[in-house]
């Protein structure tokens, strides 16, 4: 199941998540870094969803109590209870 999410408080504008039987497909990050978001969607393709959430949730970027990978993992967490 694809699914879209529009993060807050980050450079990022959208971050799209595909997941299969609890598995991350596919992973696309719109804005920010474009090397840090590609490389993070990278590594997380072919995880376990929740393993995924749970190493990138808390991840703080320059003190604003979220980070683009936070917030990925806030994507992953809605696609799951979509499920």
């Amino acid at each position: 199941m694809k699914h879209t999410y529009i993060p807050h408080g980050v450079c990022s504008r959208m971050m799209t998540v595909d997941i299969e039987g609890g598995i991350i497909k596919d992973c696309e990050i719109i804005g920010g870094c474009a090397g840090n978001t590609t490389g993070i969607c990278s590594l997380i393709k072919g995880m376990d969803a929740e393993d995924a959430m749970d190493k990138l949730k808390g991840i703080d970027c320059r003190g604003r109590g979220t980070s683009c990978p936070d917030q990925l993992a806030n994507c992953i967490e809605e696609a799951l209870e979509l499920l």
